[in-house]
């Protein structure tokens, strides 16, 4: 919400009170959610590369909508581009190609996007915002990253240092009161002694008085200076979830799903001719290929248990897509996890927590969630729900970086196996153990 509030302030659709914005230049905006308008002007050459095979604003995909805007963007004469994740919905080989041409783009970008590999290909600035503040950082993503962790270590070199020096003041503020009580309850018993010289009693009473005092401000001195130390907060912890599996869910079979020379046919268009593969127990499997090759296809073949294909007849299959999921909107938080879930209330906090999700969302109804919320909430149910396969279609999309970086986490950690399409290069490279590339009708098998 923060950056698309930004890119707001900046296109002139919204000034906040007190702002002022100087534009020089012509901009170009790229956006994630409006209608494609088509130009009278086209690079048509532009717009084959990036992969958009007819013009049609009826008849078009998302990423074919997608990469219009692109390419009218890079066809205009320009100072600069706002671009709001341009990389949705293109494959890898139109991301590549888009890289490409932001390369030898002369002019200004400004990029919100939650590819890293794309972050790491382009720019060399990153803004971080956070609680309403814009924090700079140089470099890539790769750098930005490096850069947080250095500041997590000083942070967490300040935390100690912190709480050891508050520590130390307790203490000696605390002896310091013990050392005022002894003398409170010497000058009490001395008082109660009888004494010939009365003016040297009162002397004696008057110099037990003042070591007391001075006691008490040096007391009240330390608990002054453990006020100044103010509140230096803690570094957030790195947290691993332990996933298990029941007996129950336990697979022995070392290829609980297996394709032997498959065929499907849309209309006229044939997209797998005596294709085959098989998914390893316990494997993170990735899926690529680009946009239309049948990867969804194959995930909807499997569930379906089509011909060519078998399945461990044990198999406990759970389905995660961008759309078409359902759910009581009247339940909690809490209360939709718990379904169908074996793991106790911590465990799961725990990897609510991982994905974003503060101590007061825990009880928040279902219906106040945003959808990129609810995208969170399914990815953490399906992963700790009573499946032994997991079968996920692009779950990184929607996903803001840290969620997504949680997500990697959780799927590694899976005790299960895990066949997942993506475009993201990133989770591939962070999670994939074997890799299935779609092509000229063949499931082929990469690494």
């Amino acid at each position: 919400m923060e950056t698309y509030t930004l890119l707001r302030v900046l296109l002139g659709e919204l000034t906040p009170p007190g702002c002022k914005m100087n534009r020089l230049g012509e901009l170009a905006y790229i956006p994630q959610l409006d209608e494609v308008t088509l130009q009278v002007e086209k690079d048509f050459a532009l717009v084959g590369k990036l992969g958009v095979e007819q013009l049609d604003i009826q008849t078009m995909s998302g990423g074919e909508e997608t990469r219009l805007k692109i390419a009218q963007a890079l066809s205009a004469q320009v100072h600069g581009i706002l671009a709001d994740e341009p990389t949705s919905h293109l494959d890898r080989e139109g991301i590549d190609f888009l890289i490409g041409q932001l390369k030898y783009f002369t002019g200004a970008l400004l990029v919100i996007s939650h590819d890293r590999y794309f972050l790491d290909e382009i720019v060399d600035k990153i803004w971080e915002l956070k609680d309403g503040k814009i924090t700079e950082y140089w470099g890539n993503y790769s750098d930005y990253l490096r850069q947080k962790e250095e500041e997590r270590k000083s942070q967490a070199a300040e935390y100690e240092q912190f709480i050891a020096e508050r520590a130390r003041l307790e203490r000696a503020a605390e002896e310091k009161r013990k050392q005022a009580r002894k003398i409170e309850q010497k000058a009490k018993g001395a008082s109660k002694k009888k004494s010939t010289e009365g003016g040297g009693r009162l002397a004696h009473q008057k110099s037990i008085g003042s070591k007391e005092k001075k006691m008490h401000n040096a007391a009240k001195s330390l608990e002054h200076r453990i006020a100044a130390l103010g509140n230096v907060e803690a570094p957030e912890d790195i947290r691993r979830i332990r996933f298990r599996q029941s007996k129950a869910l336990e697979l022995h079979n070392p290829y609980p799903i297996v394709g032997t020379e498959i065929n499907k046919i849309f209309g006229d268009k044939a997209l797998f001719e005596n294709a085959s593969f098989q998914i390893p127990l316990g494997a993170k499997v990735a899926l690529t290929g680009g946009n239309g090759t049948g990867k969804t296809t194959l995930i909807q073949m499997i569930l379906n248990h089509e011909e060519g294909i078998s399945i461990s007849p044990k198999a406990k299959i759970g389905y995660f897509a961008q759309n078409g999921y359902k759910y009581n909107s009247n339940q909690n938080v809490m209360e939709f996890m718990q379904e169908d879930c074996d793991y106790n209330i911590s465990e799961i906090r725990s990897v609510l927590a991982s994905m974003g999700f503060k101590q007061n969302d825990i009880g928040k109804s279902l219906s106040v969630l945003s959808g990129g919320e609810i995208i969170k909430l399914l990815l953490a149910k399906m992963l700790m729900g009573r499946y032994n396969i997991l079968l996920m279609d692009e779950p990184s999309n929607f996903l803001d970086i840290p969620s997504l970086e949680a997500l990697e986490i959780l799927m590694k950690e899976y005790a299960g196996t895990i066949v997942f399409i993506t475009h993201d290069k990133r989770l591939l490279e962070n999670v994939a153990d074997v890799v299935y590339e779609i092509r000229d009708k063949k499931i082929n098998l990469k690494h």
